[in-house]
């Protein structure tokens, strides 16, 4: 792998940190499985890129209006959640479905090509660009897990009746944190889209299983031990799966293709998972 692949591995790194932090909300903070961001990915991009090409050509309000429309998505998914008592990963498979038909009607085609004057996102700046724009969400999520609202949050997934009876509202915690989750997800949609130049219908296929493996990665690697250590887990184990895939993909003698990337996520993710359990084993 030289310098330009290892380069551009670490800025998708960057951009699927924003996905790692959605899916930590969720799969971590509150333990709702939602696959709602399989959709909400694409919508961020599709949003971005229709906006951009026939409306306004701020990139700020484009990427704003991405992001206010994957907290519609996961508010969606929350409601049928809360409201309609649809068990969570059925929720989140229904809209993340409907997601799909939508995000077709915004772009008006699977795909739309972006050619946008004064990018940000498309420079020789990228990577320091992508960690200012982490930093500032990073610094953002740390302070709002630590209000008394993200603490309210916190309280939802480690107990429910715990909260409830607390005081806390479950519903309205699992609506704010599910709405949370997928914007940033969107946002991270947007971002991508913006550095690659193009949106696509089908780009959020398996965006669940990247972030989780991100998650997961950062979580074996590091063992933070607060919130902070968390999310910068989640950062970390963004960049270093996305150099996983990239030498898996250069490693002559595997003889990998593209199309094996699902693959090797799933392998990378269940070494993740069984390697620690097999070393604690080991030492009693």
């Amino acid at each position: 792998m030289n310098l330009l692949q290892f380069t551009g591995a670490v800025e998708i790194g960057l951009i699927y940190a924003l996905v790692a932090f959605g899916v930590y909300l969720t799969f971590r903070v509150i333990n709702f499985p939602d696959l709602t961001v399989d959709g909400s990915f694409p919508l961020g991009a599709a949003v971005v890129a229709v906006l951009l090409t026939k409306y306004t050509g701020s990139i700020t309000i484009a990427m704003l209006a991405s992001f206010l429309m994957g907290c519609f998505a996961g508010f969606i998914t929350g409601l049928l959640n809360v409201k309609g008592k649809i068990m969570d990963l059925l929720s989140g498979i229904l809209t993340m479905s409907a997601l799909y038909s939508i995000n077709l009607r915004i772009m008006g085609q699977p795909n739309i090509s972006l050619s946008v004057e004064n990018n940000i996102f498309d420079s020789s700046y990228l990577v320091f660009i992508l960690m200012a724009l982490i930093l500032l969400v990073n610094v953002i999520l740390v302070w709002f897990l630590n209000t008394q609202i993200g603490l309210a949050v916190r309280a939802t997934g480690i107990n429910e009746k715990a909260a409830q009876s607390a005081g806390v509202n479950i519903g309205r915690m699992k609506l704010l944190t599910l709405a949370l989750s997928n914007g940033l997800v969107a946002l991270g949609g947007a971002v991508f889209a913006l550095s690659q130049g193009f949106a696509d219908i089908s780009m959020g296929t398996g965006t669940i299983i990247i972030g989780l493996a991100s998650v997961i990665i950062g979580e074996k690697l590091f063992r933070a031990k607060n919130i902070l250590g968390a999310i910068i887990s989640c950062i970390a184990g963004s960049i270093i799966y996305r150099i996983s895939i990239a030498l898996a993909l250069n490693a002559d003698f595997l003889a990998l293709n593209a199309s094996d990337v699902n693959l090797i996520t799933s392998i990378i993710v269940a070494l993740a998972l069984i390697v620690p359990k097999i070393s604690k084993r080991s030492v009693r």
